[in-house]
């Protein structure tokens, strides 16, 4: 009577301090594994990132399925590719996303290796500073709140703003050395 009061027991099955029933582990199993398929992150493997300047849309991409697309913010001068610092434009182009910083000053940044060395000449032919620090990144530090309104506008000095759950998804999913494309 003593093991009554602990657990109850009906057909043979056990609930409450027991171990696990079959059906319990089943579930758990299966909880698992759809947890584990609806997770683009790690069901699949970015290998690129397009950004449609345009439609103010960033995609990202394993072959040509397009895993997860997420509204963008661009410079405030966002036609045409960038050519020279304090110009506002975002560059248009394929380039790599070769480091990241946890501690911006904007929720979370991915730099993109902007200029590179066609950026670099043509910069130089005009006499001009082509720029830099392009990234991708969240909203500035103290000001996630505002997403819903500035992401309205295209507001940064060339760089591709995200609203902060969105930057964390893209900063699971993107790994260095994943090369993204900017299309005009």
């Amino acid at each position: 009577m003593a093991e009554a009061t602990n657990r109850t027991e009906t057909g043979g099955r056990r609930f409450g301090n027991g171990p696990p029933s079959s059906l319990s582990a089943w579930l758990l199993a299966l909880c698992l594994s759809l947890s584990l398929q609806s997770s683009p992150a790690l069901a699949q493997t970015v290998d690129l990132v397009r950004v449609h300047k345009a439609d103010r849309r960033l995609e990202l991409l394993a072959g040509e399925k397009v895993l997860r697309t997420f509204p963008v913010a661009l410079g405030g001068a966002p036609v045409g590719h960038k050519h020279r610092q304090g110009d506002e434009r975002t560059p248009e182009g394929r380039y790599v996303l070769d480091w990241r910083n946890a501690a911006s000053g904007f929720h979370k940044s991915i730099h993109i290796d902007y200029p590179n060395a066609d950026d670099r000449r043509a910069a130089r032919s005009r006499n001009e500073d082509p720029g830099g620090m392009i990234m991708i990144h969240g909203q500035k530090n103290g000001f996630g709140w505002a997403a819903w309104l500035v992401q309205e506008l295209n507001w940064t000095d060339g760089c591709i703003a995200l609203t902060n759950g969105d930057m964390d998804e893209v900063w699971g999913m993107v790994k260095n050395g994943t090369p993204i494309e900017i299309l005009p």
